[in-house]
């Protein structure tokens, strides 16, 4: 196997990796189908792009195809433990937006808007993107 190939499908990790993962994984999937989807009841493209819009980052369809889609695709990656690092890496870049473009100005806490969730999820996506996928992934399978 090639060096660029093993050391994207390496992991050092245990079953706790593979647990942070998985639920991490769940979390952006979820809030990824309410971008693209409207799933759970989330605003769908339209809403999605219009609330972009708002943001300042534009245009807004593609910013809510481009996040929706890293969330979504990139959760369902982590749930299976498959290419890992790169979907950890996309979901990374998401979460440092978010803190940045919304939630920064509203301070830590959650309830007034904080950043204190988005920055949880950003640690298991570094976790991830540090340590691969765990134990119990198809990343560790190929790899051997």
């Amino acid at each position: 196997m090639s060096t660029l190939v093993n050391n994207v499908l390496s992991t050092r990790a245990g079953y706790g990796l593979t647990i942070v993962r998985i639920c991490v994984g769940i979390i952006f999937a979820a809030h990824g189908s309410q971008k693209l989807f409207g799933w759970f009841g989330g605003g769908g493209l339209a809403g999605t792009a219009q609330y972009m819009e708002s943001l300042g980052l534009t245009p807004g369809h593609l910013m809510a195809m481009l996040s929706g889609g890293t969330e979504f695709f990139a959760g369902l990656a982590l749930i299976i433990g498959l290419l890992a690092r790169p979907a950890a890496l996309g979901l990374t870049v998401v979460s440092l937006v978010a803190i940045f473009t919304v939630h920064i100005s509203h301070g830590l806490f959650m309830a007034n808007g904080g950043y204190e969730f988005a920055l949880a999820l950003l640690g298991g996506s570094l976790a991830v993107l540090i340590e691969g996928a765990g134990k119990l992934s198809v990343d560790r399978a190929i790899a051997g």
